[in-house]
């Protein structure tokens, strides 16, 4: 015991001299491992007399103390330098050009309601949008859908458990019933268009249980079936990108609109080739008509003062015809290759009349 400051000096100066945090570990296991010289001071106390033992256990402590802290304290040096020197071996110059990296694609769906919404923004038409899961009376019985209608059966639409008024909500088969939320809360003119998801009990190559619309829908009172032709066509030919592209309108019925039509593009399947816009076929796209004066009423407007359009169609039949997609399916696989193949750069810039490149 009569040794320890010559002790305390020699390994304090040690500590200090050490040169890498592994000359310090074997320092540290020198002094203070359980068989270390301070552990082996430690050992003998139980030899020595009480008073003895009192004192030399003190000083023992004291030393274990100030070593324990030199180690402490030369470790954090040790990690600043290390660091230091890191730091100025692998300086970086954040002047140079960052690494590319894999560009991001719009999936065509995304790209297709875009590009309908810019056609009929330019033409007066506000976006309007509404929840995914209705109520009966929106979703059928205010667009005069009468109640054994087929739609309003189980195998074509998915009703929610459980009901509310009598009747179970469920999800909206159509974007129609916007075109009531619309008509309950703004007075005419009304001039929207409504893109959102739907849902239908139907799954093959050219149908999905969740697909998207576009609705249009406009009231005011000098509306008439000419407005809604002239509308319609724009779109068709400013979309697919054909200035003389064929289109006709074939008489239909809808229970929301009266008159109703069907609309068709020309088109050609010769050679086994299908190209829109040329040839004697015809192609049909999508369903309109003048609004029933009964779906007026469910709105909130007097139909012998006001009358308007409404025109619905899918945005994946539209993808499908002007990308070339065989399979609508494809649309929701999340297939990355099938997306590089099909989406569209975010820089690309819209042309109306030509369409985007992919």
């Amino acid at each position: 015991m009569e040794n320890l400051e010559a002790l305390r000096q020699e390994l304090i100066g040690a500590i200090e001299q050490a040169e890498d945090p592994k000359a310090l570990e074997d320092l540290r296991v020198t002094a203070l491992g359980k068989k270390g010289k301070v552990t082996g001071l430690m050992k003998g106390l139980g030899a020595m007399a009480p008073e003895e033992r009192k004192e030399a256990g003190a000083a023992l402590n004291q030393l274990k103390t100030e070593i324990a802290a030199a180690i402490d304290e030369k470790s954090k040096t040790l990690e600043t330098a290390a660091l230091s020197a890191r730091l100025e071996a692998e300086s970086l110059d954040v002047t140079l050009p960052a690494r590319p990296g894999p560009a991001g694609k719009i999936h065509p769906i995304s790209q297709t309601i875009d590009e309908v919404t810019m056609i009929l923004g330019d033409m007066g038409f506000s976006v309007a949008e509404g929840p995914d899961i209705e109520d009966d009376w929106h979703n059928f019985s205010a667009l005069n859908i009468p109640p054994e209608h087929p739609a309003r059966q189980e195998h074509d639409t998915f009703y929610l458990p459980g009901e509310r008024d009598g009747h179970r909500l469920l999800l909206r088969t159509h974007t129609s019933p916007v075109q009531i939320r619309t008509m309950l809360t703004e007075k005419p003119p009304i001039r929207i268009i409504v893109p959102g998801r739907t849902f239908r009990c139907d799954y093959d190559a050219t149908h999905s249980p969740m697909f998207h619309q576009i609705e249009g829908l406009l009231v005011d009172e000098s509306t008439h079936m000419g407005h809604l032709k002239g509308c319609l066509e724009e779109l068709c030919r400013t979309f697919f990108g054909v200035e003389d592209l064929p289109v006709r309108f074939r008489p239909s019925y809808f229970p929301f609109t009266e008159p109703s039509a069907e609309v068709d593009i020309g088109c050609t399947r010769e050679g086994g080739t299908f190209r829109i816009g040329h040839g004697d076929e015809w192609l049909e796209i999508l369903g309109c008509g003048m609004v029933n004066p009964k779906v007026l009423e469910n709105g909130g407007i007097d139909p012998e003062k006001y009358q308007g359009f409404a025109f619905g169609v899918g945005i994946e039949r539209l993808a499908m015809l002007k990308y070339g997609i065989p399979d609508l399916r494809t649309f929701y696989e999340t297939d990355i290759r099938w997306l590089k193949h099909y989406g569209f750069s975010p820089l690309a810039v819209p042309n109306l009349i030509e369409g985007l490149n992919p």
